[in-house]
Order: C-alpha cells, then sequence, then structure tokens
C-alpha cells in the first residue's frame, strides 16, 4: 500500500509520542528546559492533526488506514501526555482514568458499529472535548505560573466536562448501534 501524506503525517505523530514521554519523564523531568522542548513537541505534533486532516480532505486521499490510525495517534499522544502529567503530579489521576475510559467506551461503540457496517463520525462535542484537551496539556506540560497556570487547570475541568458531555451526547446519538436488532 503507497502511503499518501496525511497517513505519513499520522504515523510521524505516532512516532513522537515516545520522543514525547522521554522528553517528560526522561533525566531532566523537572527541569524547565525538558518540559519546554516536551511542550513544544506536543505542539508540532498536535498540529500535525490538523494538518492531515485538512490535507486528506483537500486532495481526496481520505483512507480507510486514516480514518482508524488517526484518532488511534490522537488519543495516543493525548493519553501519553496526561499519564505523564499525573506521574509528575501535574494532574490528578481520576481525571485521566474518566478521560481514558471515554476512549475506550467511544472506541467499543465504533467497533460495534463498525460490525454492522456503521460509520460513525466525529460529533462536535467530541472535538470541542479534543481541542479543551490539548490545550490543557500545553497549558500544564510547559512550567508556566500564574494566570497561565491557573488557566492550565481551569482547562483541565473544562476538558473533564467536555469529555463527559461528548460521552453522554455519543451515546444516546448511537443508542442503537448496540441494539440486537438489524
Amino acid at each position: 500500500m503507497k502511503m499518501n501524506l496525511p497517513n505519513k503525517l499520522t504515523i510521524l505523530r505516532m512516532c513522537l509520542v515516545p520522543v514525547f514521554v522521554f522528553l517528560m519523564l526522561g533525566p531532566w523531568a523537572l527541569t524547565n528546559g525538558g518540559r519546554i522542548a516536551a511542550g513544544i513537541l506536543f505542539i508540532a505534533a498536535s498540529l500535525t492533526d490538523t494538518l492531515d486532516g485538512y490535507l486528506a480532505r483537500k486532495n481526496n486521499e481520505i483512507t480507510v488506514f486514516g480514518k482508524f490510525m488517526d484518532p488511534l495517534a490522537d488519543k495516543l499522544l493525548v493519553c501519553s501526555a496526561m499519564i505523564c502529567l499525573v506521574d509528575l503530579k501535574l494532574m490528578p489521576g481520576w481525571i485521566v482514568i474518566v478521560i481514558i475510559a471515554r476512549e475506550f467506551i467511544i472506541s467499543g461503540y465504533r467497533l460495534v458499529a463498525a460490525e454492522k457496517g456503521i460509520v460513525i463520525a466525529a460529533g462536535l462535542w467530541g472535538k470541542l472535548k479534543t481541542v479543551a484537551q490539548m490545550i490543557m496539556v500545553i497549558l500544564l506540560v510547559f512550567p508556566f505560573t500564574g494566570i497561565l497556570h491557573t488557566l492550565g487547570l481551569v482547562f483541565m475541568w473544562i476538558a473533564l466536562v467536555l469529555t463527559i458531555v461528548s460521552l453522554v451526547d455519543y451515546i444516546l446519538k448511537n443508542r442503537d448501534v448496540l441494539s440486537e436488532v438489524h
């Protein structure tokens, strides 16, 4: 299979995850330099998500690989970042558990839907959730103090609320997926 540019960007984003984790949790984990480097890398990786989606739609290069791997790469990036933030005591573990549990539930729904030949597109609440999570991670990864750190904590709560709202919205809109009636 020939890889198009959007799919290459998705793979790049996945390859950047271990580098990000190394920068966050390596020997310099609590230094400003390590966190700044990790923050810059996270922003770059996040921008590949926007770019690969744009290019895939613009050039009509949407693939099955991209439909599956792009959201997986996003989840891998954001969840890895949040787990690093828990390890560094910058984010409560229970919030990360709620967010990751939502991702597992939605992934399960999507698998059942795919088995029935149904494709479920990401909804507005899910997209807002992702944006809030990425902003939260950026604000908490960088060694900000004062208002920017406080804003990171605010976005942590916004991301949590949007995670729950998007889960409820997703389940309500797609409740027929779990029906045994075809």
